[in-house]
């Protein structure tokens, strides 16, 4: 029979606090999947009129699948938030990427026709799984010179990014730094940030709860001075520095997405339209700039310029990606439509659960702004990769 592609809606998306990785961070006592499953519940309570056997799918990103993001975690996770054992789940891996391939790969199921809603996000729990943990690089990469040994180590590839592109200088990255943490302080103040955050019980050392309710990476009082002060540990006299990076970060994130038919006859809203996404390659060893093929050839293909973007959620992984982007297509340090409310360097960025991150915030300012109609989430992948989504807002 022939098919005709649906339209796909964003329904909701929440997020737990992101916490800083460690012995000492908030979820040093809480397992990864615990957080997931968080999520999944706090979808459900959110959005009563969804019946639970209608969803699909659950689709859950993790860069390091192993220990507690292991075992098939979008299946396990599933099973673990309650849900009926009839709705089946998968993992997914795109690094960085994790959690927006996860929307994507759904999304494209309920176009198809194959699903009508379905759940995806993502977790990294870092402070218990670091990046690259368990991986073991095939030594063909180095001695057949397949990539330079800088490309598996991502500050190393932004310190190549800054050689590339001269005119992003630290003291550029540092004052888009300090930026970013103004900008979520601001958020914060205005209420923004909080709507979208699913509170945590959890327990530090000594086994004494407490309740993660705020994201605990921030650092409001940063200054461009401050930062200038910070060494660079990926090179000597370099440019990258842990405060123009994003830290290391544990956090999960979930959305809800449906055909926009489905989503009507459930009486459950429809916040963005997914409009088309595009996922790029690029030199490993300069992976920064991924999201610039990414978005350019989503452009091209939907007869868009940047001057028709409204809003740009990017996630910033180090400063001088995000720059790089900006100075591609001419747009400013300072572009009011650039990540309104902040970004990964001051939030945290657990890798995998990112995507929807940039979703949930992307989806909160169309709302607050009634002339936009087309905004990007986008963002650099390891290993050489960028991805970028073109959403529409929805004028009801």
């Amino acid at each position: 029979m022939p098919r005709t592609a649906r339209d796909v809606v964003f329904v909701d998306g929440v997020r737990t606090p992101f916490g800083k990785a460690g012995p000492n961070g908030l979820y040093a006592q809480t397992r990864a999947d615990d957080l997931v499953v968080s999520v999944i519940r706090e979808l459900l309570r959110r959005n009563p009129s969804l019946p639970p056997e209608r969803i699909g799918e659950v689709a859950v990103a993790a860069t390091t699948q192993t220990g507690d993001q292991g075992l098939t975690i979008g299946r396990s996770t599933a099973v673990l938030a309650g849900l009926p054992r009839s709705v089946p789940g998968y993992a997914i891996d795109r690094m960085c990427a994790g959690a927006m391939t996860a929307v994507t790969n759904v999304s494209a199921s309920i176009a198809f026709g194959a699903l009508d809603l379905a759940i995806a996000g993502g977790v990294e729990h870092m402070g218990r799984h670091p990046m690259g943990e368990g991986v073991d690089p095939n030594p063909r990469f180095i001695s057949e010179k397949l990539v330079d040994t800088s490309a598996l180590v991502m500050g190393a590839t932004a310190e190549n990014l800054h050689d590339r592109f001269p005119a992003i200088t630290r003291q550029r990255a540092d004052a888009y730094a300090a930026a970013s943490q103004h900008k979520v302080a601001a958020a914060y103040r205005a209420g923004k940030i909080q709507a979208d955050l699913v509170p945590v019980a959890v327990r530090d050392a000594t086994g004494a709860w407490g309740l993660a309710d705020v994201d605990e990476p921030p650092r409001p009082d940063t200054t461009v001075e401050v930062l200038a002060g910070l060494k660079t540990p990926f090179r000597p006299h370099g440019r990258v520095t842990a405060g123009n990076s994003a830290g290391l970060n544990d956090g999960a994130t979930g959305c809800i997405v449906a055909a926009s038919d489905v989503a009507r006859s459930l009486g459950l809203p429809a916040r963005m339209r997914l409009v088309d996404f595009s996922f790029a390659g690029v030199e490993p060893e300069v992976m920064g700039v991924g999201p610039i093929p990414a978005t350019e050839a989503l452009l091209a293909r939907n007869n868009l310029t940047m001057d028709d973007i409204s809003l740009i959620e990017i996630n910033e992984a180090f400063a001088v990606q995000v720059l790089a982007f900006l100075d591609h297509f001419k747009i400013a340090d300072d572009d009011p439509r650039v990540n309104p409310w902040g970004g990964a360097i001051a939030l945290g960025h657990p890798l995998a659960s990112s995507g929807v991150r940039l979703m949930i915030q992307l989806a909160r300012q169309f709302a607050g702004h009634p002339g936009a109609r087309y905004g990007l989430t986008t963002m650099c992948v390891g290993m050489g990769m960028g991805g970028t989504v073109l959403w529409e807002k929805i004028n009801d």
